[in-house]
């Protein structure tokens, strides 16, 4: 449980970003082109840093695993 704590923490960060990012985008004839490239890049870099936060503690290569001479095929 405490591995889950990091990735809600930094959830909700990134969505507070995105809030401020769709409130306070300056009016004008790109504000929808902005809001979205602003809400987008937090996302996609949101998701880089959970990939990767995740990756550090689940690694799909470990130690090897040693066993005893009596279990290995002859």
């Amino acid at each position: 449980m405490p591995s889950v704590l990091p990735i809600l923490f930094v959830l909700v960060i990134a969505l507070g970003l995105m809030a401020c990012a769709a409130l306070f985008t300056p009016k004008g004839p790109q504000q929808v082109l902005i809001r979205t490239s602003l809400m987008l890049a937090l996302a996609a870099c949101y998701l880089m840093w959970m990939v990767t936060y995740l990756a550090q503690l689940h690694p799909l290569i470990g130690t090897p695993l040693v066993l005893p001479r009596s279990h290995c095929p002859q």
